[in-house]
């Protein structure tokens, strides 16, 4: 499940349905979702409404065109934005977020985002600067964990002088094209993988937050924009 929130849209809950998994399908389990157009799930002859609902069919673009293309759009246009995966452990998050990084059909939502932000920023006014900063953290038992600097393992939360939260000490990357995004995601993914003996126990209970800070400012007029946008793969949640 996806929820994406912005200043221009509010919030929007899209629910997506992974298809069974060979040891379901072995055991002889039965796909029992049914769907009603393309908001409604029915369940044990009860409707469930969302913004949107994605049967097990639903590839990667379809996702991505449906919760995030508007984001991006929002916060070249000066909003904070936040997409979350939310679900039980082994429900397909980490697939619809990130799926695999470096397959133009197979990648999830962060990658196309990345691609999506600079395709944007090459075809608008050449006046625009922009100075764009990723970070990488995650946050397990508690503890918020810089994924770009190892020796940062215990960060703080605080708030600006607008009362936003921020953590403090955060390692930010500069970045100028896709690529070097896609570098900084690789490098988080390795430190996390080794900062642990058992990663797929580590991964399901830990939330990683990756965050793309764009500022702009028009050379002529001087005028700024900024926004913020938080690409949140939440721990597993086995009370849904």
């Amino acid at each position: 499940m996806e929820a994406a929130e912005c200043g221009v849209c509010g919030v929007k809950v899209m629910c997506r349905f992974r298809p069974l998994s060979d040891s379901e399908r072995s055991r002889g389990d039965k796909f029992v979702p049914k769907f009603n157009g393309e908001d409604t799930v029915v369940l044990a002859g009860k409707p469930y409404v969302f913004d949107r609902v994605f049967p097990p069919s639903t590839e990667q673009i379809q996702v991505y065109d449906t919760c995030a293309k508007q984001i991006v759009k929002d916060v070249l246009g000066g909003y904070n934005g936040t997409i979350f995966a939310y679900g039980q452990t082994s429900s397909g998050k980490t697939h619809t977020m990130e799926g695999n990084l470096h397959d133009p059909h197979m990648m999830g939502i962060i990658p196309r985002i990345s691609r999506d932000i600079f395709d944007h920023i090459y075809s608008m006014d050449e006046n625009l600067e922009f100075h764009i900063k990723v970070s990488y953290f995650e946050i397990y038992l508690d503890k918020i964990r810089d994924l770009l600097d190892v020796s940062k393992t215990n960060l703080a939360v605080h708030e600006d002088k607008n009362k936003v939260p921020y953590v403090k000490g955060c390692t930010e990357r500069f970045v100028s094209s896709p690529e070097e995004v896609m570098d900084v995601i690789d490098e988080g993914k390795a430190n996390r993988h080794v900062a642990v003996t058992n990663m797929n126990e580590h991964s399901s209970r830990s939330h990683s937050i990756f965050l793309i800070n764009i500022k702009q400012e028009n050379v002529e007029t001087e005028m700024k924009l900024s926004g913020k946008l938080y690409l949140v793969d939440l721990a597993g949640s086995e009370k849904v």
